[in-house]
């Protein structure tokens, strides 16, 4: 993922509202959200080519993202795909924290990342590029390519439009996949500098990414209200932004 917009316990029928788009190269393949036949009780996308995932969630509760963490002069070829990272906490059995702690200590074999793992108790972030652990409290949170909470301008947009939508009383999935679309880039000067050039940072700027080679492919939206059902709604894009399908999925969690 490089957008994840959350609020967790902050609405009165939802445990957790997320909207998060996943940007990637057009040229990777990938399965849109799917209940996996190796793996069925998890629902979400699937890397076909390192077979991880960026967002899934088990039909016991277990939710786990991660996005990438931007440092284009630190990546090392042949480090372990972050995708597995979300893949193991769906398909394992540790508890969150126990979880991140377990991978921390072995940060160094993946390329920057930033980590969210629940299991509808307890919800926990962390990164590769700090070695704290954060169990979230009731709030609202965004995410992208930096650590949690780092004001990038699409983060800060995303969140002035996510806040009024957390103000209805039943949230429509197609409302929080309008907001992912939002293809306008940041204000120049705005933009994060991050050892890009000028131009991908202004095209990275935006909430929806559009480039010839690299986008977004996903955007979801997952409703979970506190009587443990799950909408999860992805819509998923080709180049230059094409839409390609809408999935939308109702779950019945068997948690507390």
């Amino acid at each position: 993922m490089c957008l994840v917009l959350l609020a967790y316990h902050q609405h009165t029928r939802y445990r957790l509202v997320l909207a998060a788009n996943r940007d990637e190269y057009y040229a990777r393949p990938s399965a849109a959200a799917h209940w996996w036949p190796d793996a069925p009780m998890v629902l979400g996308g699937r890397d076909l080519e390192a077979g991880g995932t960026w967002l899934g969630i088990t039909r016991q509760g277990r939710l786990a993202l991660v996005t990438n963490y931007r440092e284009p002069d630190r990546r090392t070829a042949g480090n372990r795909s972050r995708g597995w990272l979300t893949r193991d906490f769906l398909l394992g059995h540790m508890d969150p924290q126990t979880y991140l702690r377990y991978v921390l200590a072995q940060g160094e074999v993946y390329n920057g990342f930033n980590l969210l793992v629940g299991n509808g108790q307890t919800l926990v972030y962390g990164s590769n590029r700090q070695q704290e652990i954060e169990v979230l409290r009731p709030g609202v949170y965004g995410l992208s390519n930096h650590l949690l909470g780092t004001r990038w301008p699409k983060v800060t947009r995303g969140l002035a439009a996510f806040n009024a939508i957390l103000e209805q009383d039943t949230i429509n999935p197609e409302t929080l996949l309008h907001l992912l679309a939002d293809r306008r880039p940041a204000p120049e000067a705005a933009l994060t500098q991050t050892a890009l050039e000028a131009e991908l940072e202004r095209r990275l700027s935006a909430i929806f990414v559009v480039s010839p080679a690299y986008g977004t492919r996903a955007a979801t939206v997952l409703l979970w209200t506190y009587d443990g059902s799950v909408t999860f709604a992805e819509r998923t894009f080709g180049p230059e932004g094409r839409c390609l399908e809408t999935r939308i999925y109702q779950l019945n969690l068997s948690t507390p």
